[in-house]
């Protein structure tokens, strides 16, 4: 740790966070949530909302993929997604979601500083209708192949890199 520069988990806790929020809507797959907590420490994001099914930690699958970040990314568990609403007021939610008008991720230009919230729903239904109708805007990871999606925790590692490497990685 020290060779690479990075805080131990006591010290972690007092760095500064990125203001991005996530928002992780009804995720079967305890391994993408584990993956989530670890790609969130990686790029010292603010929070992350366990919604609907998604597991929770304490859970020996999250922990196998989460190393760890369990204990350094702050995170909340809300049964509802619909009552998370009022706590992400101040931040801009986007969608990670194929839809009609989603963006292209590489058209959008974030601004450093912005507070952002970036939900990523069910690996099979997609975002929950409650949040569908919130959001200001829908990003969409463009793709080449025969599959029309990627799995959810690759996409919030691409779009977390993304929005990260374009607003402060200057």
């Amino acid at each position: 740790m020290e060779e690479l520069n990075r805080a131990d988990p006591e010290k972690f806790q007092y760095v500064e966070k990125v203001p991005i929020v996530i928002v992780l809507d009804n995720i079967r797959s305890m391994h993408n949530v584990g993956s989530a907590f670890r790609t969130c420490d990686a790029f010292r994001i603010e929070k992350i909302f366990l919604c609907g099914i998604t597991g929770k930690p304490p859970h020996r699958d999250i922990h196998k993929t989460a190393l760890g970040a369990t204990e350094t990314v702050d995170w909340e568990y809300y049964k509802n997604v619909a009552d998370i609403v009022d706590k992400l007021q101040e931040y801009e939610i986007i969608l990670v979601e194929q839809t009609t008008d989603s963006i292209p991720l590489q058209n959008f230009i974030p601004v450093a500083n912005q507070k952002y919230c970036f939900v990523f729903g069910n690996e099979v239904f997609g975002v929950s209708d409650e949040l569908m109708s919130l959001a200001s805007k829908s990003l969409e990871i463009p793709q080449f192949g025969t599959k029309h999606s990627l799995n959810v925790s690759v996409s919030l590692g691409v779009v977390v890199w993304d929005v990260y490497q374009k607003a402060y990685l200057k």
